[in-house]
């Protein structure tokens, strides 16, 4: 068993420990960062991540439908993050897919145990928590549901959970109904390229070959949120990637060479422009640095589905059209599998420099 050598962060939160073991405590000059997240959320000075209202996304009216698509990629020019609202993803289904993923982590960590994952032997779909596979010998305080949700001949039903009942279905319908939104995403940010509507989701893999993959990520209450991250800073791989929250702050983006604090807004996605898309962009569309805090009054629970492109397929490389003598290419073509080896390489290697 896997878990006799690393509890669950939940069985530690609730042990009653008063002092984070030292694997989850972050390099001193990465604490002089982390505040208290509530107080964080409060600020509002300085940069806010954009809200963009997707309801004229698809409007008749030429002007109006402009307007709704020019801001969207400015968001995605400048920050590459940002709150979708009028989505088109009714709140009703939306309250299913969160209810049900919290009755999952609500069961005991015995029960969540029978979808475990084993990392070890490549099976990395289920129930989880991060192994100290890097350089730091670092550990983040969350434990984690991982598995493919769309399409649907790639899913393995095996490891969905059965408890709750409506865990399935709810789920299921959520990731058709986004991948339906995921179009509509890429065809405006390939329009905002100068390209054709298509073009960006045909350069992922279109409808057969992009895969979506979905992460609940399960922040316990922690003892010294000070100390600790839930995720560590990062940027995202995928092409983007979209998250539910259960309205408990904890999002950070590094943004202008500080770290802000997203807000929470009600019945809103927040979407990431991920790796794929600021390579194919050559930059135009950015990947931004982000990471999670932790408190230690309120579990955070966030629903993450990462629109990823096939492993070996694809060779990502600055698309022709937006490369020239004057903006050459700023990334070397990789296939996905090789950009997640690089990343992995580099990372490392920056752990081993710091040490």
């Amino acid at each position: 068993m896997v878990n006799s050598v690393l509890p669950r962060v939940e069985s530690l939160a609730s042990s009653g420990i008063q002092a984070i073991p030292k694997e989850y405590v972050r390099p001193q000059e990465e604490l002089n960062s982390i505040g208290n997240v509530f107080e964080e959320e409060k600020k509002e000075d300085g940069p806010q991540v954009p809200t963009i209202d997707l309801r004229d996304i698809d409007s008749e009216d030429e002007a109006v439908r402009q307007k709704c698509r020019e801001e969207l990629k400015k968001a995605a020019v400048d920050w590459g993050v940002m709150h979708l609202v009028n989505h088109g993803i009714s709140d009703e289904l939306i309250d299913r897919v969160k209810i049900a993923g919290k009755q999952f982590f609500d069961l005991s960590v015995e029960e969540k145990e029978k979808y475990a994952n084993d990392q070890a032997s490549g099976k990395i779909q289920g129930y989880g928590s991060k192994l100290a596979n890097n350089a730091s010998g670092q550990l983040e305080w969350e434990d984690y549901f991982f598995h493919l949700v769309y399409p649907e001949d790639k899913r393995d039903m095996s490891i969905w959970p059965r408890t709750p009942s409506d865990y399935v279905e709810a789920t299921a319908e959520y990731a058709t109904q986004l991948r339906g939104l995921a179009t509509k995403i890429f065809s405006v940010l390939s329009l905002g390229l100068g390209l054709e509507e298509g073009r960006l989701e045909k350069e992922v893999g279109g409808l057969e070959e992009l895969l979506l993959q979905m992460k609940i990520n399960y922040y316990p209450i922690c003892p010294q949120p000070e100390l600790a991250l839930g995720v560590e800073a990062h940027t995202d791989i995928s092409a983007l990637t979209f998250i539910l929250h259960n309205m408990v702050p904890g999002l950070q983006l590094f943004y202008q060479g500080k770290w802000v604090t997203a807000k929470c807004v009600p019945n809103s996605i927040i979407m990431h422009v991920g790796d794929t898309i600021e390579i194919l962009s050559n930059g135009k569309y950015k990947s931004i640095l982000h990471r999670g805090l932790v408190n230690k009054e309120k579990v955070r629970i966030s629903w993450a589905v990462f629109c990823e492109p096939p492993k070996e397929k694809i060779i990502l490389k600055p698309l022709p059209e937006v490369v020239s003598e004057k903006e050459p290419a700023l990334f070397p073509p990789r296939t996905f599998a090789q950009h997640i080896q690089h990343k992995l390489f580099k990372k490392t290697q920056d752990a081993l420099a710091s040490k």
